[in-house]
């Protein structure tokens, strides 16, 4: 059974639609690259898993649980639980600057979760061993290299221990030589059998890491299918005029 199931997924800003129809599922442990040029909907389709976006109509369905089913939404009780088996990791990090890297891991699950401190302090400290920033620990953001940052940012969101991560172009805002540790950090994820959810531009990632890209377009899913399907064979000119583009 798919731990994500999307259907019919509208949204518009006044006249411009945004997302037309979009629907997949996502099953357990599935590692699907969506890719497609900017303004195509992609950011505004991850963001709607999480509810940091409201959509005009069609349903979102999260571990049997809807999200939204027909353009109607869950009372808040169950949308908090819904969103809170997701962890999201976002373009431009958003540490908390006055927090140290060890007190961004920790504060959500003291405040959410309501963890005890030798529990949350021993997985705060697995996770910067895991990510390579141990001697990091009591660092804040501003000393840190973005490909630093965003690590820290992935360490965050699995502090929550989530049943899957969502990534919105988690590479775009950093430096070629950056990018590269926390591709690492993504691929390593995958090898542990991470459900995720992936808006790129990185293409290689796509082709090596994912086992379903999803090729977004003008608000619309135009194909999707396994990498070597998809970047060998495109049905659709709009990928192949895409995928043209950006293998360059």
């Amino acid at each position: 059974m798919p731990i994500i199931e999307v259907s019919n997924l509208k949204k518009s800003y006044g006249k411009l639609e945004v997302l037309k129809q979009i629907t997949f599922d996502v099953n357990k442990n599935d590692v699907v690259a969506v890719i497609g040029p900017s303004g195509s909907g992609k950011s505004t389709m991850l963001r709607s898993l999480v509810h940091l976006e409201e959509v005009d109509d069609g349903s979102i369905c999260v571990s049997g649980n809807h999200l939204v089913k027909d353009g109607i939404y869950a009372k808040p009780q169950e949308i908090k639980q819904i969103t809170g088996k997701m962890g999201m990791v976002f373009q431009h990090f958003n540490l908390f600057p006055h927090l140290t890297v060890k007190e961004n891991l920790e504060l959500a699950p003291r405040m959410v979760k309501k963890e005890s401190s030798a529990e949350i302090g021993q997985r705060s400290n697995e996770l910067l061993e895991k990510i390579g920033l141990s001697d990091r620990a009591t660092a804040y953001p501003a000393k840190l290299s973005g490909g630093q940052k965003q690590r820290v940012a992935i360490a965050r969101a699995l502090m929550m221990n989530p049943e899957f991560l969502l990534f919105d172009e988690p590479t775009s805002a950093l430096d070629p030589e950056l990018t590269g540790e926390v591709l690492q950090v993504m691929k390593d994820l995958a090898q542990e059998q991470m459900t995720m959810i992936v808006v790129t531009h990185e293409m290689g990632f796509a082709k090596e890491v994912a086992n379903r890209v999803i090729f977004m377009d003008n608000g619309e899913i135009v194909e999707s299918g396994a990498p070597a399907d998809l970047f060998t064979n495109p049905r659709f000119e709009r990928t192949k005029a895409f995928l043209n583009r950006s293998l360059k």
